[in-house]
């Protein structure tokens, strides 16, 4: 039988800077952040000091900004989509050294040389690389550092965690393939590190999780761009299997949902 497609827009078909509008309330309770090691890794490796200024780069609902601001730090969180943005401010308004910024990764409006640090939390994979990374130099101090940051979910460290993997084969079957002619994304993101560094970058990698009952983990899938919504005909077949694999697993109704936070980084030179 062929598949009934709902009204509401493909997320696949938004603009980058679209695609999360509609999931602001789930990002917000439902997403990771990010461990201490990280912080620990740039005050050791690259210097950091709660003096050091950072342009926090697709900023989203601050989650990687706030660790800098605990530590003393001065951020810029630039955001393009103006329902991160306000829902950014709002988690951000204890901090008076938040900066919020309604600009994007090709064109920040920051001042020349205002970072030490650039920081990109879960967000460079949308970037058009080669005008991000002129702004990222235009943007960055002398000596300063570019630090780009993802959870990665490990489908492969637990039940749980393969059974979600599976739930993202059911969604991926029920979406036909893109004619040709709409597979416009020539943005650079295979070699988008390399073209970031020429000369070369590190790479670290720690642990994270997440502790979840039955609604957070629903509320951690819809918070995926491409996760189906209720008004989608993906959805209801998905949350069934992804309930099943919940039931299965569950611990005192909860479950672990894990990560391997990566981080690669390094010196940007003209």
């Amino acid at each position: 039988m062929q598949e009934q497609r709902s009204n509401r827009a493909d997320p696949s078909q938004l603009e980058p800077t679209e695609r999360f509008t509609v999931r602001v309330p789930y990002y917000v309770k439902y997403r990771p952040g990010y461990p201490p090691e990280l912080l620990a890794l740039m005050e050791e490796e690259m210097g950091l000091t709660p003096q050091s200024a950072i342009a926090d780069i697709g900023s989203g609902t601050g989650l990687l900004a706030e660790m800098f601001l605990k530590h003393g730090n001065a951020v810029y969180g630039v955001e393009p989509n103006l329902e991160m943005r306000r829902a950014g401010e709002e988690a951000m308004a204890a901090y008076p050294r938040f900066r919020s910024v309604n600009g994007a990764a090709e064109a920040t409006t920051l001042p020349d040389a205002c970072a030490d640090f650039i920081t990109v939390g879960q967000a460079f994979h949308w970037f058009d690389v080669v005008p991000t990374r002129r702004e990222f130099v235009r943007i960055l101090r002398l000596g300063g550092s570019v630090v780009l940051v993802w959870n990665r979910i490990t489908t492969d460290t637990s039940a749980f965690m393969m059974g979600y993997e599976a739930v993202w084969r059911l969604v991926n079957s029920f979406t036909p393939p893109k004619p040709a002619t709409e597979q416009k994304d020539s943005r650079p993101r295979v070699h988008a590190r390399d073209i970031l560094w020429p000369s070369g970058y590190q790479s670290r990698s720690f642990p994270n999780q997440q502790e979840f009952d039955w609604e957070g983990v629903y509320g951690r899938f819809l918070s995926e761009s491409y996760a189906p919504l209720p008004d989608d005909p993906r959805h209801d077949p998905a949350v069934a299997l992804l309930r099943r694999h919940f039931d299965a697993n569950q611990e005192n109704e909860r479950i672990i949902f894990r990560y391997e936070t990566c981080a690669f980084y390094g010196p940007l030179t003209a």
